[in-house]
């Protein structure tokens, strides 16, 4: 792409933001911090100014504080679903889109929605609220990211299941984090003013350590400081850009095995780096389309979900020879950094002599390619 071509589509991209809306998402370490708290504040203050500010969706979590700061705010009634019997609200998106305020408050960024909705997810919903030219506040803690799946489970010893990809941060044009010290927090909830007090001494025993609380303060603090140097790098158009870019590339296998943290590293890897990163599918003759498994098809098109919905691309080739093509994908996409994982490609076993490992590696090494194997 010569320079023309890249102003061009540089206006093409201020165009068709100037027609979104924009987005701000508060990032807090853990629940209690205070983010529904904070966008409530926000909104009064919007409505002080004579701007168009609705509450799309708001959770209190029967907090007397929060819900002391609904009144007095235009609120959009939720939509009732019947599911599985039971009367169930979600947020009207189609009510949001009709009435179509200047900004509109939307909580639980990660919640999934309920069978039947217009989304599968409510982060789904802001998307399309923001490409309607709708205005959206919104919340997350730390642990509904996508990309940081592995280490939330290192801390915490769960994994959440409620998650967003990454691409809906970079979608924020502000990314605001809201902190507290754990001994405030701490404090915060022994009072009540999170949980109810029967629910207390649970939560202490359990997500809400100190340590946890330490390690995931220091998630957010990270995650919020790096959105916002990404978003300093990208308004500042450089037009002489080093031809050098960093690529990853993820080796993947239809393995149920294989390490979804493989995908999840390499994607955290090319965000930092600001670049693009590819996933390879080696198909071999054994896993041609009349001989898969239905559990392989089935493991393999979450992992492709998973890189999709972490910005990356699949690159799937059919071959007999997975080394060979991993060495042609490389210089053909000019991929700086291959991410393997033994179980995932049962790498080793296919080093059939040490001979042919040393070719291997020495290829890659001529293309100034880095071989890392994540455990």
């Amino acid at each position: 792409m010569d320079s023309r071509e890249e102003s061009v589509q540089h206006f093409l991209k201020m165009i068709r933001r100037s027609q979104r809306g924009v987005f701000k998402i508060y990032i807090g370490m853990i629940a209690g911090v205070g983010k529904s708290y904070r966008m409530l504040q926000e909104a009064h203050e919007l409505l002080e100014n004579h701007v168009d500010v609705q509450i799309g969706y708001i959770e209190t979590h029967g907090r007397a504080g929060t819900e002391a700061l609904v009144a007095g705010l235009p609120v959009i009634p939720r939509k009732k679903i019947f599911y599985k019997g039971k009367e169930v609200e979600e947020m009207d998106v189609d009510a949001i889109l009709l009435l179509h305020p200047e900004l509109v408050i939307v909580d639980e960024l990660a919640h999934t929605n309920i069978e039947g909705s217009r989304n599968e997810k409510r982060w789904q919903d802001v998307m399309d609220l923001l490409d309607a030219g709708i205005n959206v506040v919104s919340a997350v803690n730390i642990q509904h990211i996508e990309s940081l799946n592995e280490e939330i489970k290192g801390i915490a010893g769960i994994e959440v299941k409620e998650r967003i990809p990454d691409k809906v941060l970079e979608e924020a044009d502000e990314v605001v984090n809201i902190d507290l010290t754990a001994e405030e927090l701490i404090t915060r909830l022994k009072s009540g003013k999170i949980y109810r007090l029967d629910k207390v001494q649970t939560a202490l025993n359990n997500f809400f350590k100190t340590d946890n609380i330490l390690q995931l303060r220091e998630l957010a603090l990270k995650e919020v400081a790096f959105r916002v140097e990404r978003k300093v790098e990208n308004e500042v158009v450089d037009s002489e850009k080093s031809s050098h870019k960093e690529r990853f590339m993820a080796c993947i296998s239809s393995n149920e095995k294989t390490p979804r943290s493989i995908i999840r590293t390499t994607a955290r890897w090319a965000s930092r780096y600001n670049t693009e990163f590819y996933a390879l599918y080696v198909q071999t003759p054994r896993e041609s389309t009349d001989r898969i498994g239905l559990a392989n098809q089935r493991y393999l098109l979450n992992h492709f979900k998973l890189v999709t919905e972490l910005g990356g691309e699949v690159i799937q080739v059919a071959s007999p020879h997975i080394m060979e093509t991993i060495l042609q994908v490389c210089k053909d996409r000019q991929i700086t950094s291959v991410c393997v994982g033994k179980p995932a490609l049962k790498f080793f076993s296919m080093l059939t002599s040490l001979p042919r490992y040393r070719k291997f590696l020495n290829e890659l090494s001529k293309m100034d390619t880095k071989l890392i194997i994540l455990p």
